[in-house]
């Protein structure tokens, strides 16, 4: 069972980080969702508290999370996914019941990110110390308007592990291009619920057609020069847009 804890009573509502991070990513957002939301946050297989795992697949990793759903009881939550965790997410809405997803800074066109993790796949695969000054700057580089106290906290959390970055990253470093767009649609053609991709940075033109064609009825958002964590950037921006699109689901 990966680990996981829950906060506060109301809706259910289910927190997915992202790569390297831990549920403790989500606590400057939990005291406000807990007011009125069951809240479930869970550490994804190697990371934060969770041991590794035999699979870092996005289908094998949202099953995992819904084993903790029904362990904990919670029924059709809606569920939040930051970064990897918008990956995880968009899986667990194609595989388990839920009322929504969110899926906050994650473009699931992987061309450019393809073509861009390759560029440092040697870097990545080096030795830990240049492992680890790689993944510094990838992330640091997409930190956008996040305050210095923030970054100070998120630097605090994050487990870089080579092994699991490597493994999660495997698809994209591994698969053509044309087998990684085949994966991500049929990822996303499993999706039948309301699906809404939140943006700090960018996914360029034709992202939401595009989106829309991989999961029908997805709603893109962006918001300009923010970076990768529109939701602690703006936390009431975030938790007033969350509202909004729980309610529509209402």
């Amino acid at each position: 069972m990966l680990a996981h804890e829950i906060i506060g009573t109301g809706s259910p509502l289910l927190l997915i980080h992202g790569l390297t991070e831990s549920r403790r990513m989500w606590d400057p957002l939990v005291p406000a969702l807990a007011a009125d939301h069951t809240v479930v946050l869970v550490d994804l297989p190697g990371h934060g508290e969770s041991g590794p795992a035999a699979s870092y697949a996005a289908d094998r990793m949202a099953d995992e999370v819904a084993s903790v759903v029904r362990e904990v009881g919670v029924d059709d939550p809606i569920v939040v996914g930051h970064s990897l965790g918008g990956v995880v997410a968009t899986a667990y809405g194609g595989l388990h019941p839920s009322r929504g997803i969110v899926n906050v800074d994650q473009p699931l066109a992987l061309a450019d990110f393809q073509g861009a993790l390759r560029q440092i796949e040697p870097a990545l695969r080096g030795d830990v110390t240049t492992f680890t000054a790689t993944m510094d700057a990838v992330l640091g580089s997409m930190e956008g308007q996040l305050s210095s106290a923030e970054h100070d906290r998120m630097n605090g959390l994050r487990r870089s592990d080579q092994a699991v970055v490597l493994a999660i990253w495997s698809p994209v470093l591994e698969s053509s291009p044309e087998d990684l767009d085949a994966l991500i649609r049929s990822l996303g053609a499993q999706v039948k619920v309301p699906y809404f991709s939140l943006h700090g940075i960018d996914p360029g033109p034709g992202y939401g057609e595009w989106l829309a064609e991989v999961i029908p009825g997805a709603t893109v958002e962006v918001w300009p020069e923010v970076g990768h964590y529109p939701h602690l950037v703006h936390p009431e921006r975030f938790l007033a847009r969350l509202a909004e699109f729980e309610a529509d689901q209402a």
